[in-house]
């Protein structure tokens, strides 16, 4: 209290800061023309799943068998329940998730993000005065994490899109969305940070706008009442927002959508290269002036790369004539380039330029997400669900052992939580945890048994042709 008190009590008794209380109340910002331009354009979108319950024919023959086998009698006569019309399980819909969205056109399409609508069977659009509409997904890319759904209306209102290039940092920026189910709700702040490294194509824009579950797939509006931005990611260590938030920029999100509106899918270039960060270490031994451009550190035997002379040990310091920075900068510009174009590469080798001109070859899309049917039981395998670290894990076999030229090992059949966040996925190879080879789960299990928990887990791993690093931080 003291402390308030002094900071409102200058030299002469009274402090300069309340000289000017107008000037200052007049500098903030007035959202309300925005909410009432923009807020009619964002929508929320509510996405179902289909459960199959039980029939009770089959529940009545499982136990006839049990009765049967292990006791030796017919099942007592209990009531049964009547079986259904057309004899088979009904799917029944249950809510999935909730998310926000909003009207790229007037005809119906809608822009979300793709992790709103993955796995749904249904998604039910409703309009800022209360139509519900059931729409139809278009597409959806993972990589970008960008969709578009379509609802059956016309006379729309559109949002406006706005240029990312002129957007500054510190510039005032509006959400609207649906926190926690919470529809139209609107929060302000300013942008943090531009150019965000937290994904392999897109450069986020990062604010401190208050962004909850929920806000996921709603626009980000700067103060001319244009979407610059889909809200898509927040820092947390609670699962609430912290005060940073990450929206994908909207000229990256409509070069996705024009193409999921044209073919439903987006098709990305690919050279076929592992590249790292370019440090100041690296800089130097290699007589760059300064650290930029992307370290390679493998090239895929056959890739387009390969092919035109790449090798690792390269810094790729150009592509097609635009500056590689940073290392995230090559797979953007090359994710952006059609397959089948001659792009010119600059490398920097052995202490000098070097031109060389390779063909963009596509990268292979994303498998769509299979439909969820009953669950079957799993046959064993000689593996372990590791379930603070988000691993499922099995022993090679020897016909795998000799297909990927691997003496040792582990599989990784399936990734989630730390280890998903941490790069892993299903049909990786773990080769080392820590300092220490592991040729199976046990072995897995017994260096997992010695790691302090409270560490993070460093593996090295192999995918394809290509081994890399990466750690596996538990969850707190």
């Amino acid at each position: 209290m003291l402390a308030a008190l002094a900071l409102s009590v200058g030299p002469l008794g009274v402090s300069p800061a309340l000289a000017q209380p107008a000037a200052a109340a007049r500098a903030l910002p007035d959202f309300t023309d925005l909410v009432e331009q923009v807020g009619p354009s964002v929508v929320n979108i509510r996405t179902l799943e289909k459960v199959r319950t039980p029939d009770p024919g089959e529940a009545d023959a499982e136990m006839q068998e049990f009765f049967r086998r292990f006791f030796g009698v017919p099942m007592p006569n209990i009531p049964r329940q009547a079986p259904r019309p057309n004899g088979r399980p009904q799917p029944e819909e249950q809510p999935r998730g909730v998310g926000s969205g909003f009207i790229l056109s007037a005809d119906g399409y809608v822009m979300t993000n793709a992790h709103v609508v993955d796995g749904a069977d249904e998604v039910v659009v409703t309009l800022p005065d209360k139509r519900e509409f059931k729409a139809r997904i278009v597409g959806a890319d993972k990589r970008s994490d960008v969709a578009v759904v379509k609802i059956e209306a016309s006379g729309l209102p559109a949002v406006k899109i706005g240029d990312v290039s002129r957007l500054k940092v510190g510039e005032w920026v509006l959400a609207i969305g649906s926190p926690f189910g919470l529809e139209n709700t609107v929060t302000a702040g300013i942008v943090s940070a531009k150019q965000r490294d937290t994904g392999d194509y897109l450069p986020f824009i990062q604010t401190d706008v208050a962004i909850n579950p929920g806000n996921s797939g709603g626009p980000l509006i700067n103060m001319r009442g244009e979407v610059v931005g889909i809200n898509s990611q927040i820092y947390s260590r609670s699962g609430g927002f912290m005060g940073i938030s990450f929206a994908i920029p909207i000229d990256e999100a409509m070069r996705v959508s024009d193409q999921l509106r044209a073919s439903g899918h987006v098709t990305r270039g690919r050279i076929g290269v592992q590249i790292d960060q370019v440090s100041k270490d690296v800089a130097e031994a290699a007589g760059l002036p300064k650290p930029q451009g992307a370290l390679v550190r493998a090239v895929e035997a056959g890739s387009p790369a390969d092919k035109a002379g790449i090798e690792a040990g390269d810094i790729i310091l150009r592509f097609d004539g635009r500056a590689i920075d940073r290392a995230s900068d090559l797979p953007r510009l090359v994710g952006a380039t059609r397959p089948g174009t001659r792009s010119s590469v600059t490398v920097f080798r052995r202490g000098a330029n070097k031109e060389l001109t390779v063909v963009v070859a596509e990268l292979e899309p994303d498998k769509p997400a299979a439909k969820k049917g009953p669950a079957k039981p799993e046959k064993p395998k000689s593996g372990a669900v590791l379930q603070g670290l988000g691993l499922s894990l099995s022993d090679l076999t020897d016909a795998q052992r000799k297909e990927l030229k691997l003496k040792g090992g582990v599989r990784v059949d399936a990734a989630t939580d730390a280890a998903a966040r941490a790069g892993l996925r299903e049909g990786d190879v773990i080769l080392q945890v820590g300092n220490t080879e592991v040729a199976s789960v046990a072995e897995f299990e017994a260096v997992l048994a010695k790691h302090d928990k409270s560490k993070p887990l460093s593996v090295l791993f192999r995918r394809g042709e290509w081994a890399q690093y990466a750690l596996i931080r538990p969850a707190r």
